[in-house]
């Protein structure tokens, strides 16, 4: 399963280090808090960020290579083989 932003919930650690279900279950709200590319998400009624025609984009982009928490991009490559 993959996360709105295109995370693999299946090889994040969060996901039993903190009982994470992830941003489908809830609502745009991970354990960390309101997210923001999730919220975006949700307000264009998509599943992921792949059904977006702005995809990838600026917001999902700077996520994607956040220093602290980004993953070099990885995720926009799973969406990719959503799209």
């Amino acid at each position: 399963m993959f996360a709105m932003c295109g995370i693999d919930c299946s090889k994040c650690e969060y996901k039993e280090k903190v009982n994470c279900e992830g941003c489908h279950a809830q609502k745009g709200n991970p354990f960390w808090g309101e997210c923001p590319v999730a919220k975006c998400v949700i307000s264009k009624n998509y599943k992921t960020c792949a059904e977006c025609d702005d995809f990838p984009c600026e917001l999902l982009i700077s996520f994607a290579y956040d220093e602290k928490e980004g993953d070099n991009g990885k995720r926009i490559e799973n969406l990719k083989t959503l799209r």
